[in-house]
């Protein structure tokens, strides 16, 4: 299945978009790991830095692209579909920038994702009302 961002703005809550993103990533799973070296070239590209910045702005520096969740912390570009050593090697880098594949998230969000920690997500203030006098809910 190839995640895409025109489907995930569907999903009215952070919680939907997180369970559509997240990997629970397993052990023994091959990951980058060592050869991180090989990916830097093209996180340090223009290429990506444009991308970056152009998605950044789409999702209103927001959580998942989620009004109301705006990220003032470390902002993480997350590729919903994970990046491959073959997708580096093979420089596939208009994949790899295409903005339909890329989303907003926080640096908790990103770990959430990754590695299946829904407790890691954000969560709003609770709303006071009048009469409410338990200050601790």
């Amino acid at each position: 299945m190839r995640r895409r961002y025109s489907e995930l703005i569907q999903l009215p809550t952070l919680k939907e978009r997180y369970e559509y993103l997240k990997l629970s990533g397993a052990v023994g799973e091959e990951t980058f790991g060592f050869d991180r070296i090989f990916n830097q070239k093209f996180y340090t590209s223009k290429a990506w830095k444009d991308a970056r910045r152009e998605v950044i702005i789409r999702d209103n520096g927001c959580d998942l692209a989620m009004a109301g969740y705006e990220i003032y912390d470390r902002v993480t570009i997350h590729h919903m579909n994970p990046v491959t050593k073959k997708d580096i090697f093979n420089e596939n880098w208009e994949y790899l920038t295409n903005p339909e594949y890329l989303i907003t998230a926080s640096y908790n969000t990103h770990k959430a994702i990754h590695f299946g920690d829904i407790n890691l997500l954000p969560k709003l203030p609770i709303e006071r009302k009048p009469g409410d006098t338990c200050p601790w809910r």
